[in-house]
């Protein structure tokens, strides 16, 4: 801001600086100022839906959740489906205690991005509160935790509830090859298939409407079609491995063990990590490191013979604390703790969680602007990368270091890397986020033919992915780009 009283007309930079800005202080944990940057950033684009998201995020982390809500519905405004607006929506509701309704839109986001893990988790949290503050009388418990539960506000018809133990009756006595497969193939799903089929029983409910003016009828109606579609694909194309939860290294290295009882501290170990791994997934920072330090300081009691892997479960803790300590903004401790992850890894030789401190250590530098650190640590990363998706993901993000250290010649390799990787896995995500970074090292070099073909090819990938926003910004930068080419 100027100190001239007189130049009070507004910003002094480009909305893409205050964007970023905004960023790093939201990421520091500087919510207040964070917010600044990104009110300023909405004087230069109104209407800009990442920036209203991102301003919203701050709110709820402030306690300000009718603002959360304001900017969050801004989002949505000219288009419903805009995933990133419904969750944030989502999440200001939950924080406002309205559990009901952010029920609704996790189900919807779920429903356009069933891949993200975000809304699943949404679902859960927000049934678990539901069912916490209203509560499930003990004369008719809820075998099966519904999506949409909340409609009965902890009170289950009589008829529904009757109805319900015929139709249990009838599916014990026989079940359709239909619905074995629809068991089989969605997993944990399946519950929420067949209590949103005893909802349709209760006329009363149906016909009811949700705050928003929704019909109930018609939501339930659509979460049924859209679990018989996942049914049919999934038939079709058998991924039964997809639908299982990614599984922490601990986990992976342990699965030979079997038969464990359940005072066993392995089986205590792992039910720990996943609780930890869901509260840092929900964004719920301070509580996974709480759970993750009381983790650690039992684990550190144990002997190696009575928890196998020891050295690998402190090194996973290490991970989650540092993780967990980036997110509230505590640089300096989560370098600590992902350094103490990489020399267990280096000790006990093991190379997937050598591979995974690399990483976040790469990132703390980044995010603290040490970017010639991160790329060091990055490039020792990169022989120990596995699948196309975690390649593109670390080139692109050395490449960016690059950029930032005005190096663009390595940049653009680096690009162009990200970019192979993406190519032969079809992400078009990741080619979008290569092409644009080729593209912003080809316009700083002055080879403004390339950047423009660079900045053309992810524009079809923004469309592609329907990103409103990045289509807006490549837009933007590909008329300079043209504009360069002309002069």
């Amino acid at each position: 801001m100027s100190d001239n009283e007189g130049e009070q007309a507004g910003p002094k930079s480009t909305f893409t600086t205050y964007m970023s800005e905004g960023d790093q202080l939201f990421q520091k944990g500087e919510y207040v100022k964070a917010i600044e940057c990104f009110s300023t950033a909405l004087s230069l684009q109104p209407d800009d839906k990442s920036c209203l998201v991102a301003r919203s995020r701050c709110y709820v982390k402030l306690g300000d959740a009718e603002s959360a809500l304001k900017d969050a519905e801004t989002s949505l405004k000219d288009n419903k489906n805009y995933f990133k607006g419904l969750y944030q929506k989502a999440e200001a509701l939950y924080t406002m205690g309205d559990f009901e309704f952010a029920l609704v839109y996790y189900h919807r986001g779920h429903k356009l991005r069933p891949e993200l893990q975000e809304f699943r988790l949404g679902i859960q949290k927000a049934q678990e509160a539901i069912e916490n503050s209203v509560g499930t009388p003990s004369s008719v418990k809820l075998e099966n935790k519904g999506d949409l539960s909340f409609f009965y506000n902890g009170v289950r018809p009589k008829d529904l509830n009757h109805s319900h133990k015929k139709e249990s009756k009838k599916h014990g006595q026989k079940k359709s090859k239909y619905e074995k497969a629809a068991k089989q193939l969605l997993g944990e799903l399946y519950s929420d298939r067949e209590f949103l089929d005893k909802l349709l029983q209760d006329e009363d409910l149906i016909k009811g409407k949700i705050g928003t003016g929704e019909r109930v009828q018609d939501l339930i109606v659509g979460c049924i079609s859209y679990l018989d579609t996942r049914t049919a694909f999934w038939q079709q194309q058998k991924p039964i491995y997809a639908r299982q939860r990614d599984r922490t290294l601990v986990q992976q290295r342990w699965s030979r063990v079997q038969h464990k009882p359940p005072s066993d501290p392995t089986r205590y170990v792992l039910a720990s990590l996943e609780d930890i791994d869901k509260a840092l997934s929900a964004g719920d920072a301070e509580s996974g490191l709480k759970k993750a330090r009381e983790l650690m300081k039992a684990v550190k009691e144990w002997s190696e013979q009575a928890l196998p892997n020891k050295r690998e479960v402190l090194g996973n803790l290490h991970s989650c604390i540092g993780n967990a300590l980036m997110d509230l903004g505590n640089m300096d401790k989560a370098l600590h703790h992902h350094e103490k992850d990489l020399e267990l890894a280096k000790k006990g030789d093991l190379m997937d969680s050598k591979s995974r401190a690399l990483d976040n250590i790469g990132r703390v530098y980044a995010r603290i602007g040490k970017f010639q650190q991160a790329i060091e640590v990055w490039e020792e990363k990169v022989p120990l990368a596995c699948g196309g998706l975690e390649k593109a993901w670390l080139f692109h993000e050395i490449g960016r270091c690059y950029l930032e250290l005005k190096r663009y010649g390595e940049a653009r390799d680096y690009g162009s890397r990200s970019l192979t990787a993406a190519d032969d896995i079809t992400d078009e995500k990741w080619q979008l986020n290569a092409s644009v970074l080729m593209a912003q090292a080809e316009l700083k070099q002055g080879n403004y033919k390339a950047s423009v073909l660079h900045f053309e090819r992810a524009l079809d990938r923004a469309k592609l992915l329907q990103d409103d926003s990045a289509s807006e910004a490549i837009q933007k930068a590909l008329r300079e780009a043209r504009h360069r080419v002309t002069q």
